[in-house]
């Protein structure tokens, strides 16, 4: 009996070791699916954004909203004064989602209906919006100019994952449960040196060529998006330089206001380039 005895505490006791290890080891396996799935995600997205796809109607199963913070600066890069903008203010955001969309102004307590993201052509047009604008133009510099600085940040739900999560499912449990991301869209100038920039461009115009005719594409993922609107600890960023062109489409927002509650929608067009750039 004593032996018995012995036995089973030293079994107990392996137990107990192989117990307070498991939960580890699941958490470990919940993070590396987690980093799988995101590295499968960010190839798809970058693809689609750097080629400029316009026909991938999919993603609205899985980009369920988008939001664009923006901020109006001087061409001395300071804030511009809320006085100047009394119709639409200095700061605002856009919001897209599926079924609806508004524009919400700093200096305006009042949501403007804009468009919603009801198709693939709207979801990369708005991820592909450039870092920094100046009358809604991607601009490469910000050397004596007054700009716009963007903002755009994606709430997605994993494209990669289990299949029992994915469309046509439509059970409002299983979605919510589905493992969802922060997508951060970075699309920024290409660096220069902008001390150059007051010379001759006959001199420098290399600078202003590459710089025009070449971006870099940042997606920063934070994960996991939790249901409380929080998001989890971990982070990843993924890069690619683009050489090509930024073109704009819908042109026309607040204050030119030429098409009300439509917002330009910028597109790549890689390997085609420009040779008269300003």
């Amino acid at each position: 009996m004593i032996e018995i005895a012995l036995c089973l505490a030293i079994i107990g006791f392996a137990l107990i070791s192989i117990l307070l290890v498991l939960p580890s080891g699941m958490n470990t396996q919940r993070d590396t699916r987690e980093e799988t799935i995101i590295g499968q995600d960010a190839s798809e997205l970058m693809e689609a954004i750097r080629n400029g796809a316009r026909g991938d109607d999919g993603l609205t199963n899985n980009v369920y909203a988008i939001t664009n913070y923006y901020t109006e600066f001087d061409n001395s890069g300071r804030v511009v004064n809320q006085a100047y903008f009394s119709t639409h203010g200095c700061s605002g955001y856009n919001g897209y989602t599926y079924n609806s969309a508004v524009t919400v102004f700093g200096g305006s307590a009042t949501p403007l209906p804009a468009m919603p993201i009801t198709n693939g052509l709207r979801i990369i047009g708005i991820l592909s919006t450039p870092e920094y604008v100046n009358n809604n133009l991607p601009i490469s510099s910000l050397f004596n100019t007054p700009f716009t600085s963007n903002h755009v940040v994606a709430y997605v739900r994993s494209f990669s994952g289990l299949a029992a999560e994915k469309p046509p499912q439509n059970n409002q449990i299983m979605q919510e449960d589905a493992f969802s991301y922060r997508l951060l869209c970075v699309n920024a100038p290409l660096a220069v040196d902008t001390n150059q920039y007051n010379f001759n461009f006959s001199q420098y115009g290399y600078l202003h060529q590459l710089a025009g005719n070449m971006r870099e594409l940042r997606l920063l993922f934070e994960w996991p998006e939790e249901p409380n609107g929080n998001v989890g600890g971990f982070r990843q960023t993924f890069r690619s330089t683009i050489a090509g062109q930024l073109i704009v489409t819908n042109y026309g927002a607040p204050p030119q206001n030429l098409f009300p509650g439509v917002y330009p929608l910028y597109f790549y067009q890689s390997q085609s380039f420009t040779t008269n750039v300003p």
